[in-house]
């Protein structure tokens, strides 16, 4: 069994179907080369994604087992975006109605692992 741990951000102030498509990008890769296309990314989502990425890593990295373990073998097992709840406003609109505003908030969840050194010699 590979060695892996998970960090999950909550209540983040972003709508889930935006944080996705950054989500996407990142899928599957390593961790550092996730975090610098990240880095470079125009998008919102991008900051926290990138810091829940390095929370992982780092939960990963304080287990007794990884101690001898090199950050570049470390990849982006699995990531996901689920809806957290939404934050519902008013808004004053003609002839005295009110339309809502749902202001959405998404949970985000990472889990890293080490890859195995048979599949690194594949």
């Amino acid at each position: 069994m590979s060695l892996e741990a998970k960090a999950v951000a909550r209540w983040v102030r972003i709508a889930p179907r935006k944080m996705r498509l950054v989500v996407n990008m990142v899928r599957g890769e390593g961790v550092r080369s996730a975090v610098n296309t990240l880095h470079f990314s125009q998008k919102r989502a991008s900051e926290p994604v990138s810091k829940t990425i390095r929370s992982a890593l780092a939960n990963l990295m304080i287990k007794e087992e990884a101690a001898k373990l090199d950050p570049s073998n470390v990849y982006i097992k699995e990531i996901w975006v689920d809806e957290g709840p939404i934050q519902r406003r008013w808004r004053p609109r003609a002839m005295g109605r009110a339309s809502r505003i749902r202001k959405r908030t998404s949970h985000l969840t990472v889990v890293v692992a080490a890859r195995d050194k048979a599949a690194v010699q594949k």
